[in-house]
């Protein structure tokens, strides 16, 4: 370094990094509601509980997209068969039937490209903290972050779900096996025997094939704006 460079007073290490990483549950189970978990969370150190997923190109658009993909219903079921103990390593997930790139291009039965569908619902299911503004602008997101709702955040997942379950090319059989698969074979019992509990029906599998079924007549699968919902604030 030169005296010119000491005395403009520039950093020794310039270092840039994301202000939101994406990460992975590695600590998981089959006899859990969800066993694959993925999220966007602010910038910090984590242990080896959690693997941090890296995009090298378009890395905010390919992290709603994954993230989306990676916490969805028929991607669950497939992980649910490769998950030995507690354990979802990282080989597990390498060998996953992620969709490629490429499929979020194809048309839906609307007319629109999946990646339309898919990315209002991602960024509002994550963009519940301002710790995550860079991420919201970086799509083209300008508002505040979203409210808190769990209704309505169960609405959107279960669009999502429908919406993958379409793109994998699922019928509603198909649909219906993996959400309730008839003994002696399961699909997600505790899920199942929690909302069971909580809400006295297994509202999971009726908010999803209510959306899939509105996708299959062409529809939006806009069930969310059709439910009551009770919000809370934004995390600062």
């Amino acid at each position: 370094m030169t005296v010119e460079e000491m005395k403009s007073n520039k950093p020794l290490l310039r270092a840039e990094i994301n202000t939101w990483s994406q990460v992975l549950r590695n600590i998981a189970s089959a006899r859990n509601e969800r066993t694959l978990i993925s999220n966007n969370l602010p910038t910090a150190s984590v242990g080896n509980s959690a693997s941090i997923i890296n995009f090298t190109e378009y890395p905010t658009v390919a992290s709603a997209l994954i993230l989306a993909n990676l916490n969805s219903i028929p991607l669950d079921w497939a992980t649910r068969y490769s998950v030995g103990g507690n354990n979802l390593n990282y080989f597990i997930v390498k060998q996953l039937p992620v969709l490629p790139p490429e499929a979020h291009l194809d048309f839906s039965p609307q007319g629109q490209p999946w990646v339309q569908l898919i990315i209002p619902r991602a960024l509002e299911l994550t963009y519940t903290s301002y710790a995550l503004t860079d991420f919201a602008r970086a799509l083209g997101f300008a508002g505040e972050p979203f409210l808190w709702d769990d209704g309505r955040r169960h609405c959107l997942q279960s669009e999502l779900d429908a919406i993958f379950v379409h793109m994998y090319g699922l019928s509603r059989s198909d649909l219906k096996h993996i959400l309730d698969a008839p003994e002696p074979s399961q699909s997600f019992p505790t899920l199942k025997k929690n909302e069971n509990k909580e809400f006295g029906e297994y509202r999971t599998m009726r908010y999803v094939l209510e959306a899939y079924d509105l996708i299959a007549q062409g529809k939006l699968p806009d069930i969310a704006d059709k439910k009551e919902t009770h919000s809370s604030q934004p995390v600062e």
